[in-house]
């Protein structure tokens, strides 16, 4: 009996939050339909298909079936409403719990038989760990010392579906999605997500996103911290480097604007080989599986991204260049 009891309340609190977290939806039939569908999803059984789905939940009669097969499929396909608002709601109530520590960025792949699911074509997915036939989605988690939870995600459009009218008519993508890189759309979800009443923490990704100087500068325009690797082959200006915009020469023609750097730019693979050993320092910076915390051996140096000054003609921004030195580099030259 107590066991019952203990499921009965479990059920009631998992109630609560879903209706909660739909109560944001405009119209009474979709709030009723997400909380029906919802609790398909929940429900025990082989089969998430919408008719088996609604025979689970008690729905008896199969002109009933019927109607609610019709309702729900409406409002999962065509229905207009906004399913950030959704994820929204749910970030909002689960994130505070979590003792947020950070937020990681990073895609998924899904692999799929055809040509025709949106998206869907031959490409690498670290997944997969190789290439196949798959659908990529781009997502931001919020991870905690409690738990993890997903609060946002968006399905990455290769140039040639974007550009396939034909392709796209029968996928039903809308003719505003346009084409977007995987880190413009991660840079589009931490900015959502920054806007939330969610807590947050350093931002951290791979170098897939690393590499990209306008998805680091939206993270800083986001005020958000983070750590995100980068290739070795990134320019970068050294520490040492002056900038200034160059005096006007020629009585015509528009003064120059953008500042120029006084030496060229450097790989911060070079940027390492010129430190010393004195410039690493030794910090802790992994738990073992044991629980014992490693070790490892790190230089900290201010650098300048060069992408942005020569390819975008701003202004310098400075950054922080973690570097960590292998074991056996003790007598670095």
């Amino acid at each position: 009996m107590t066991g019952l009891l203990v499921a009965a309340g479990v059920q009631e609190r998992l109630a609560d939050f879903v209706a909660d977290c739909v109560a944001r939806l405009e119209h009474p039939r979709q709030r009723a339909n997400a909380e029906l569908y919802v609790r398909g999803l929940l429900a025990a059984g082989p089969r998430k298909s919408l008719q088996p789905t609604l025979f689970r939940l008690g729905v008896s009669s199969l002109e009933r079936v019927d109607a609610g097969y019709q309702s729900v499929q409406q409002f999962i396909a065509d229905s207009p409403w906004s399913a950030d608002e959704l994820v929204r709601a749910c970030a909002e109530r689960v994130a505070p719990q979590l003792e947020v520590t950070a937020w990681i960025v990073d895609d998924t792949g899904f692999v799929k038989d055809g040509r025709h699911s949106p998206g869907v074509k031959r490409q690498y997915s670290g997944t997969l760990g190789k290439i196949g036939n798959c659908q990529i989605a781009v997502s931001l988690h919020a991870v905690g010392r409690r738990g993890t939870l997903p609060i946002g995600w968006r399905l990455y459009l290769p140039e040639d579906w974007c550009a396939d009218a034909e392709r796209r008519r029968r996928a039903k993508i809308p003719a505003q999605v346009l084409f977007q890189s995987k880190p413009r759309l991660a840079a589009a979800l931490v900015e959502q997500a920054a806007g939330w009443e969610v807590p947050a923490g350093p931002v951290l990704a791979d170098q897939a996103y690393g590499d990209d100087t306008l998805f680091r500068e939206a993270l800083d325009g986001a005020r958000l911290g983070y750590v995100v690797a980068i290739s070795p082959r990134t320019t970068v200006f050294a520490p040492a480097t002056q900038f200034a915009v160059p005096a006007r020469t020629a009585a015509r023609g528009r003064p120059a604007s953008a500042a120029r750097a006084d030496r060229a730019a450097v790989s911060v693979a070079q940027v390492a080989r010129e430190l010393c050993a004195h410039d690493f320092q030794r910090l802790p910076c992994a738990t073992a599986p044991d629980g014992s915390i490693r070790d490892g051996r790190f230089a900290l140096v201010r650098v300048y991204p060069a992408h942005r000054i020569s390819r975008h003609a701003k202004s310098p921004r400075a950054e922080w260049l973690i570097i960590e030195s292998p074991e056996d580099a003790d007598a670095m030259k």
